[in-house]
């Protein structure tokens, strides 16, 4: 093992519990508690992000991939992915600090924000860390001045679909790529491959095969004026569920298409790409319970008289809100369709609902027109599908807490790590078990008997 992960972090479970029997399992001990937290919480299947590793290294076997740090700065996330051998995306001084602090050497960190401020360049150039990214003059100067040492992407305006979430507008122009490849070189900076980010919004395929089609031409431009190109940066833009237009795999037949074509094996130029909502937005649950409540007209304009008043409306505020762990609303994610901790009678009947978070912040809104039934103060709220921009590495927004974690993995993934890394088994029946699926609440039929595209010799 690599020493960044050991069983201390992490409840150990057996097969057959699903991460909702967890969550449950939870609530029954707070309710016990003498006394009772309210506060919200996560519980986090890092068994789920083991398969999301194992699945990516088989549909994209030439792309090392980089986490993005503030997708989920959790440590258990941090530590996973290290102990898989994965690399991270920091986009500022505080998630350097963090990988760092647990141990992830600098040449496995990607500076990758667009902006970046001056003292943070240089607390990067302090630790080591080189390989940073830029789009425009201001930037190159900034590291020409404050980390010559430095190995540069130089960024490129991915060519997605019009669909695409409009803040993704990093990136030079084709037209522009020359004049800043010039003026590197002029300011002796090192520039040693090209970047570019699609985003997950509405993300069709084809735009991935466009984008590098488009590094090509960079590169060629690097090239002819005397840089040694070696690093395709192909940034995120991969689901993080499969309810999405396009699945992974769909996503990754194209990509490799397009790498095959523009940038053949063997052409010693290395890919990396930075997957964030892929690897954690499946294996984090969120539970929250209800604080308080309100009821309001739920008269509409030109409603039937008879039939409004017989329907209400009502308000929930929530133990965390958009300040919190909801602030993945704030990134245009919609939120996950909440489930009821104790079920409810048939026959009751639903109300239109919303969901607010603490009292006495109009602004908080977690989701609106919801068919619930009637709740009270102290019912518990169970969402799914909350690992991506819910968790940060900094304080969180408005001062609320923030929510504990609850780290969770079978028997099996954890034994699937030990083979990854080419820790022989020691049974027989160890290794049969690997076969066996990996996550605690897995539905799904696959299962880890495959080879590990990245795995040492010894076990394949």
């Amino acid at each position: 093992m690599n020493g960044y992960l050991n069983e201390s972090n992490f409840m150990m479970v057996e097969e057959g519990f699903t991460t909702r029997d967890l969550v449950e399992n939870l609530l029954v001990e707070l309710c016990q508690a003498v006394r009772n937290d309210q506060q919200a919480f996560f519980l986090a299947d890092l068994g789920d992000i083991v398969k999301k590793h194992l699945r990516f290294l088989k549909a994209l076997p030439r792309v090392k991939p980089y986490f993005p740090v503030k997708c989920n700065g959790s440590e258990g996330v941090i530590r996973l992915l290290a102990e898989l051998g994965a690399g991270f995306a920091c986009t500022n001084k505080a998630e350097i600090a963090r990988v760092q602090s647990i141990g992830i050497p600098a040449d496995k960190i990607f500076y990758s924000s667009p902006c970046k401020q001056v003292a943070h360049i240089k607390y990067a150039a302090s630790h080591g860390v080189q390989l940073m990214t830029f789009d425009n003059e201001v930037e190159l100067s900034k590291v020409a001045r404050s980390h010559p040492h430095a190995r540069m992407l130089l960024g490129i305006a991915a060519d997605s679909s019009p669909s695409a979430h409009p803040s993704m507008t990093f990136g030079t122009t084709l037209k522009s790529c020359r004049h800043l490849l010039e003026t590197a070189k002029e300011q002796a900076v090192e520039v040693v491959g090209i970047s570019f980010h699609l985003g997950s919004h509405g993300l069709e395929p084809q735009a991935f095969a466009q984008s590098v089609a488009a590094a090509q031409l960079a590169f060629e431009m690097g090239t002819e004026l005397g840089y040694r190109m070696h690093l395709l940066d192909i940034g995120g833009g991969f689901p993080g569920t499969e309810d999405t237009r396009a699945r992974f795999e769909e996503i990754a037949a194209v990509i490799n298409s397009a790498l095959d074509l523009y940038f053949p094996d063997g052409c010693g130029v290395e890919i990396i790409a930075r997957p964030g909502r892929y690897y954690v937005t499946s294996a984090f649950t969120l539970a929250a319970s209800i604080t308080a409540m309100e009821e309001v007209p739920a008269e509409q304009p030109g409603s039937d008289e008879e039939e409004s008043g017989s329907k209400k409306s009502l308000v929930y505020h929530l133990s965390d809100g958009i300040y919190g762990a909801f602030s993945c609303l704030l990134f245009d994610s919609p939120c996950p369709k909440p489930q009821l901790h104790k079920r409810r009678c048939p026959d009751h009947p639903s109300h239109s609902s919303s969901l607010q978070g603490p009292p006495g912040r109009a602004e908080d809104r977690i989701a609106d027109s919801l068919e619930l039934p009637e709740l009270r103060v102290g019912d518990w709220l169970i969402f799914e599908d909350m690992g991506a921009y819910t968790i940060t590495t900094s304080f969180p927004l408005g001062g609320c807490p923030q929510p504990q974690i609850t780290y969770a993995m079978s028997r099996v993934a954890w034994k699937a790590i030990q083979l990854f890394q080419g820790k022989p088994l020691q049974t027989e029946d160890d290794r049969e078990s690997v076969c066996a699926p990996l996550s605690c609440g897995w539905e799904m039929a696959e299962t880890l008997c495959v080879t590990p595209v990245f795995a040492p010799a010894g076990i394949i």
